[in-house]
């Protein structure tokens, strides 16, 4: 079913989504050509699928013209997905495994301002059913300089001068690529956080005495 935004109740702010839930996400209209916001799950599921089932919940740049799940959705349903902050989480040491500590980071920009992740759609129909799931994958690029010490990816983030050419399908033979790229570190802030549990806003109270050294030195968290 196609969930548009102007038809459902307002959605509360979440501070600990997970894939598997329906979120906003913006794409091209079919039948205006105009942006339309839309609910689609967090996690692909391929259009020629066999059953409902996630591929993946990220989408490596790397592999966007040659993995089969991603090549149709980057040639033709690029989409774009709000957001004011994203998790990370540094990998665990043997230690972390044995005790089963996670030990996540809050990202954001350095002016708080909402952006948008880039992402790639699909629309899945249950044969069975006859039920139509369209779902999202956020893209992930190479870290940058504030990231790289604590995590090997980086969520595409996409620039308002530049939504209408990543949402815009055009010729398969002229993609974005050049908008495939890491987000500079200077325009970012990170913060290591609590491990996450339930929902709210508390869920980005820094730790205390959280820093994170760069080749440049010690970035400002705030």
């Amino acid at each position: 079913m196609r969930k548009k935004m102007g038809d459902l109740p307002p959605m509360p702010p979440g501070y600990n989504i997970t894939p598997g839930t329906f979120q906003p996400v913006v794409r091209l209209s079919r039948e205006t050509g105009e942006r339309e916001m839309v609910l689609m799950e967090w996690g692909l599921v391929p259009y020629w699928s066999d059953k409902h089932k996630m591929v993946s919940n990220c989408a490596r740049d790397d592999k966007l013209r040659t993995a089969g799940a991603w090549i149709k959705p980057f040639e033709r349903r690029r989409c774009l997905i709000p957001g004011e902050f994203f998790y990370e989480w540094e990998v665990p040491t043997p230690e972390d495994k044995k005790h089963k500590i996670t030990k996540p980071w809050a990202v954001a920009l350095k002016d708080d301002r909402l952006f948008s992740f880039g992402g790639i759609w699909d629309r899945w129909k249950d044969r069975a059913t006859e039920n139509v799931l369209e779902s999202f994958a956020i893209v992930t690029v190479e870290p940058n300089e504030l990231l790289e010490p604590f995590h090997n990816r980086c969520p595409l983030i996409i620039e308002p001068k530049d939504y209408d050419r990543w949402l815009d399908p055009g010729h398969p033979s002229r993609l974005p690529v050049d908008l495939v790229r890491t987000y500079p570190a200077e325009e970012m802030k990170a913060w290591r956080v609590a491990p996450l549990k339930d929902d709210g806003p508390q869920l980005l109270d820094p730790l205390p005495a959280t820093a994170l050294e760069s080749p440049q030195g010690t970035l400002s968290l705030f």
